[in-house]
Order: structure tokens, then sequence, then C-alpha cells
């Protein structure tokens, strides 16, 4: 059995997983809970609690976390966490913990997807649907991660990889955004990253700014609605259905600030395989993702956009792709350990 993790500021999202005998590269569910990450003190909390109320020791764990992974060890981006990975393996009586970052378990999920967990924000001809070439993925949501997928023609495999490129800093593209980052170097007190813009933080960034810097209206039931329920479901449900300019434009601002990130990752990476778009915010905007916006974006790259045209781009829509990753990447290194696949060995359990 595999217990696997998917680790955010929102959310912490646990699963005991064993492999799926009959595909390769998928896995069978046998428990899944998602905990509110804020109402506890640290990781090792939510894991002892979900194996308790399982009632299943795993084989192996691995856990996606928001953070840079330094030799075992990770200081959380948006929690007050230090996790350990030999601490977490002394009290849960495995062998071996693995951390790695979020958007590393995101780009190993990639493998577990099909064709229904994605969409296409561009027609992708037979030529390019095949994996083959360096990948990226970029996922807003509570912040902003990226990571790669270096392609190896010799082991015809991916090499995947973390970054923090999410943290670079905000590169505005026009007057609007110029104010923007104006606008947001006072209310921060200095320098601005990408994940100021491009995420929830982003969203409600963007929002403000509109309405306070530029005066767009907000309605007292826009406002009330602000201030009772989550200010991004507002802003993303509001935005999606045209009820509200403020919203509208906050979306539009965001989507074109997310496709220039990601077409700068594109070209950093050289992802002629393909990008991804994971994360939590862009399944829930898909009509602003699809009205050009975000390709505009992208592809708007000078002498290279006519790369970045070509290239295939896609929105990750299954919420648990990272949470498989997880699992594939726990599955990998236990077979490279020992030279025995976890998927091998599950069957005496399964």
């Amino acid at each position: 059995m595999i217990l696997a993790g998917d680790i955010g500021g929102t959310n912490a999202r646990l699963a005991i997983y064993r492999p799926d005998d009959n595909h390769d590269n998928h896995f069978v569910t046998v428990h899944e809970m998602v905990f509110a990450s804020k109402e506890f003190r640290g990781l090792d909390e939510i894991v002892l609690k979900f194996v308790a109320e399982t009632g299943v020791h795993p084989e192996v764990a691995s856990f996606g976390i928001a953070g840079p992974v330094r030799n075992g060890r990770v200081e959380t981006s948006n929690l007050p966490w230090v996790i350990e990975s030999s601490r977490l393996a002394a009290e849960l009586h495995v062998d071996a913990v693995h951390l790695i970052n979020d958007l590393e378990a995101q780009a190993w999920g990639i493998q577990c997807l099909g064709p229904a967990d994605t969409v296409a924000l561009t027609p992708i001809p037979p030529s390019r649907q095949t994996a083959v070439g360096n990948q990226a993925v970029v996922a807003a949501g509570t912040g902003l991660g990226e990571a790669g997928l270096l392609w190896d023609e010799d082991r015809k495999q991916h090499q995947i990889f973390a970054c923090e490129g999410g943290h670079c800093d905000f590169a505005p593209r026009n007057e609007l955004e110029i104010d923007l980052l104006r606008y947001l170097q006072g209310e921060l007190k200095g320098r601005v990253s990408f994940e100021r813009v491009v995420s929830g933080i982003g969203l409600k960034n963007i929002y403000s700014f509109l309405r306070d810097e530029k005066g767009m209206e907000e309605p007292s039931w826009l406002k009330d609605r602000m201030h009772q329920e989550d200010p991004n479901a507002v802003i993303g449900e509001v935005g999606e259905d045209g009820s509200n300019e403020l919203c509208a434009k906050t979306l539009d601002m965001f989507a074109s600030a997310y496709g220039a990130e990601a077409g700068n990752l594109a070209l950093k990476v050289l992802s002629v395989g393909g990008l991804y778009l994971g994360g939590g915010i862009a399944p829930k905007i898909l009509k602003t993702m699809k009205n050009g916006t975000f390709m505009q974006a992208f592809t708007d790259k000078g002498r290279l956009s006519d790369l970045l045209v070509h290239m295939p781009v896609r929105i990750i829509l299954e919420s648990r792709a990272a949470l498989m990753g997880a699992a594939a990447y726990a599955e990998a290194r236990a077979a490279q350990i020992s030279g025995q696949s976890v998927r091998a060995a599950s069957v005496q359990f399964s």
C-alpha cells in the first residue's frame, strides 16, 4: 500500500493507493480524505490522524508539498510548518518517506491522466499528440508553482524537476499592468512576484487594484458577497457569467498574466512536448481560459511566437493529479532502491 499526499496551503489531501495491476501508471484508491491545512500544527498531525482512521499501515509514503524541498526537509511556502522526512518515517514506522515539491508531484501525475482528465486550449494535430520532447507544468492555486519534464531521448522518458519560478519578478507588459505593479509595490512595500498576480492571492489583488486604483464599481450586493463568501469563488462565478464588469475584468487580467508567465516557462524549458496547467483555478474559469486571452498572451513572444503557437497546451481537470503523482513517485523510488516495483509486490496485498 502507498500513502500519498498533496499538501497545499489550503487543503491537505491524503490517500491510500494500491497500484492497478491491469493498467500501468494507474492506481486504485483504497481510502481518501481531505483536511483543512490551517486547522493543524503540522503535517504529522494530519498523517497520523488519517492512518489511525483508515486502519491501513502503508509500506511506503510520499508527499507533494508546496515549497522547496532540500535534503528531506521543507519549510512550507503558505503555512508555518517545517516538515522532515526522517521524523515522518519514524512516526509512521516505515523505511522511508519521500518529500517532493507539489509541482513535481503534479508532473509525475501527468502519466496517470486519461483523455478525459485534460482539456486542450489549442487544436492539437496528430503529429503533436505524443509526449516526446520537453514538457512543463504551471499551476495557479493558493500559490503559483512550476516544474519541468526534460525528455531523455536515450531512455525514452522524462526526467522531472521542480523549481520556484512562481516567485520570479512580475513582468508587466502594458500600461495597465505597469499600474498594477506600482499599486502592488505600494501594498506589499516592495518586490512583487508573479505569484502575487497569478494565484488565489493574485485574483484578490487584481480585484482590489481595479476597484481602488481604477475606480471600477463594486455594487453593494457584490461587496456583501465578497465579505460573506470565499472572495475567489465569487470573482470566478460572477466573472464567468458576465454579470459584473469588475469581476470579468479581474479574470481577464488574471488570464492574460497567467498566459504570459506560462509562455515564459515554455520558452525556458522549451516544452515542445506540451505545457500543462494545473492547480485549482483554471478548471473553475474554463470559459475565461478558453476565450483566447490566455493563449494570446502565451504566444505573444516576438520572434519566438511561432514556436509557442504550435505548442500543445492543456488544462488538467483531474483534481487528484498531484496526489496520484506522489504515489507514482513513491513507486518509482521503491523500484529504484530495492530493484522491485511496489506494483509487482502489491499483488500479494491486494
